[in-house]
């Protein structure tokens, strides 16, 4: 008779996820000022075009009715 392998079932899955978590974490590094200043640059952009966007759509709304 061939038995079937069985799959490992692990039940400690906490302690998988704090590691891999302390992995990115180890890696993290505060960034520079400029780095910053770009990022915060580019979502305070991406959040004034969506409301842009949200806006036209809402005055649109209001004339075609």
């Amino acid at each position: 008779m061939v038995e079937i392998a069985k799959p490992e079932i692990k039940f400690n899955v906490g302690e998988e996820l704090f590691r891999k978590y302390w992995r990115v974490l180890k890696l993290a590094r505060r960034p520079k000022r400029d780095e910053f200043q770009k990022i915060a640059l580019v979502a305070a952009a991406g959040i004034l075009i969506v409301g842009l966007i949200g806006f036209i759509i809402y005055e649109l709304m209001l004339l075609l009715p």
